[in-house]
């Protein structure tokens, strides 16, 4: 029972899409009417008004001169969209039977850090250059006996069975690569599933508050959220986990998990390595508007160990710049230098030390 808060966590993440539990006045099924309802849900469900320093009662101000009886849907949709993007927030949708809103300036005008052509061709390769594939992770040893596994969605499913496997053959490696890059996140269970498998104790891995009620700050207290070590095979040695900007939900809840099994009084044994990640750390819900419409946003606040928001993202231990290190070797005309990943390099670097 000490992992139930986990294991709620667990279950809200395997859905979709979650029906928030919202006492709904009755709106007409009109502009107004949709739109009034939409401002509301916002205003009393969303979690992060506050965090992010948002006055919502401007934004509603500002918003309700735009509405007009007379308009479309396709004009009501956009200006319902422009109203949600001022949260920032990747987690937040509007959907209708035939468009969906979608805000993802969380990873763009950020270097990409990640090439899959160099990804596949130099590293993975063709099918007999000894990568292998588990359900949905790639693995392989490198040359120089560094194990390096890629973990592109974690909507992927992942059983214990295949972690055995893939942590069986990778056993004999000096340290290992884990490779999230451009992984925008799916279920949490496999997240933690995978993360069991690298401690040896019960690890505090963050906190989680609920809405509790329609104030901006009606939260529950901080309930701590623990992970509890596999009891199968485990990985003990050193990992460097890779990231970009567009590692996002459980990928960013991921990165968050490993990170905390390292013991602050010793040196790291994992380490983040790459660039920021996109945040997302608010569970989703759902709601409906009286046309039919669903919105989709952020209700419950998670935080890491030392109860900090996770929403913005996760700064790497070792920054690297992946474009600008490619763009200085076409500069230098380094062709060897356009073969290889800057980031694998560095992990390299880090974990034959």
């Amino acid at each position: 029972m000490r992992n139930k808060i986990r294991q709620i966590l667990w279950l809200l993440c395997c859905l979709p899409v979650l029906t928030g539990c919202i006492g709904e006045d009755d709106y007409a099924n009109d502009p107004r009417g949709n739109f009034e309802q939409l401002w509301k849900i916002i205003d009393e469900q969303y979690c992060f008004l506050d965090t992010k320093g948002i006055d919502w009662d401007a934004v509603h101000d500002e918003y309700s001169k735009l509405i007009i009886p007379s308009m479309s849907n396709d004009d009501l949709f956009d200006i319902l969209s422009q109203m949600l993007y001022i949260l920032k927030d990747g987690h937040v949708n509007l959907s209708s039977a035939s468009r969906i809103s979608y805000y993802d300036a969380w990873y763009q005008g950020y270097p990409w850090n990640y090439r899959e052509d160099i990804l596949y061709n130099y590293y993975l390769g063709s099918a007999n250059s000894g990568y292998r594939t588990s359900a949905g992770l790639k693995y392989k040893i490198f040359d120089n006996n560094i194990g390096y596994i890629r973990y592109e969605s974690f909507s992927a499913g992942v059983g214990d069975g295949n972690l055995d496997e893939v942590l069986y053959y990778l056993q004999i490696c000096n340290g290992l690569i884990i490779d999230v890059r451009d992984n925008g996140g799916g279920n949490l269970t496999n997240s933690s599933r995978i993360a069991a498998r690298f401690t040896d104790k019960l690890a505090l891995t963050g906190y989680i508050q609920h809405k509790t009620g329609p104030g901006h700050n009606d939260f529950s207290e901080m309930e701590p959220i623990y992970l509890e070590p596999s009891n199968s095979i485990r990985w003990q040695k050193k990992v460097v986990i890779l990231t970009n900007r567009r590692c996002y939900s459980a990928t960013n809840d991921f990165v968050n998990v490993m990170r905390s099994l390292n013991n602050d009084n010793e040196d790291k044994r994992i380490i983040q390595l790459g660039d920021q990640t996109g945040g997302g750390s608010g569970l989703p819900f759902s709601s409906e508007l009286p046309n039919g419409w669903s919105v989709r946003f952020s209700a419950s606040p998670h935080f890491d160990k030392y109860g900090k928001s996770l929403e913005d993202g996760i700064k790497p231990d070792v920054y690297v710049n992946m474009d600008k290190i490619l763009e200085e070797g076409i500069e230098q005309g380094d062709i060897e230098s356009q073969k290889k990943d800057p980031l694998i390099e560095k992990a390299f670097e880090i974990l034959s030390e």
